[in-house]
């Protein structure tokens, strides 16, 4: 009975996707984001409440966050959603290079040096991807780079009904 037990708790688990981490925050407000950006001036979550965005976490080392990196720059130059970075546990000086070598799709950008920020969001390593509505509530947690399907799939119609509601 153990080992039956075993094999269907493995292969339940086998059949899960690791991008979709359950998180206890989406539908409860998003946790407080302020922080100083790479010029040093202050950045708040809340003076983006209004219109539903995006939060995304990524750093310059993260080899990950270069192959979302394409996606969220068609964003930005479609004006689709406004997207926040949170520089996660980099240095300024490498954030900027990366920006400058690969554009900058952000409003935004927080600087989270020692990651508490991400704590208290519930990130646990980068590339991760929230959308927050307009109220400030998060709907949707990706973890992992962020793809075209990804968007398609999960994001975009909850974008959209969250646009809808308002």
């Amino acid at each position: 009975g153990v080992v039956v037990a075993l094999f269907v708790v493995l292969g339940v688990g086998l059949t899960l996707n690791p991008h979709e981490v359950p998180s206890p925050f989406i539908g409860k407000p998003a946790p407080p984001l302020v922080a100083v950006d790479l010029d040093g001036a202050v950045v708040q979550l809340e003076d983006h409440f209004g219109e539903p965005f995006v939060v995304n976490y990524w750093a310059s080392w993260c080899t990950p966050c270069l192959a979302e990196h394409p996606l969220f720059m068609e964003l930005a130059t479609q004006q689709a959603i406004p997207i926040i970075g949170v520089n996660y546990k980099d240095e300024h000086a490498a954030a900027r290079r990366w920006l400058r070598r690969h554009g900058d799709p952000y409003q935004k950008i927080a600087v989270d040096p020692q990651g508490r920020n991400g704590l208290e969001w519930g990130v646990y390593g980068v590339p991760e991807t929230f959308l927050v509505d307009a109220d400030g509530r998060i709907l949707y947690k990706h973890v992992g780079p962020l793809s075209r399907d990804d968007w398609a799939r999960h994001f975009a119609p909850t974008f959209e009904a969250a646009q809808v509601r308002r």
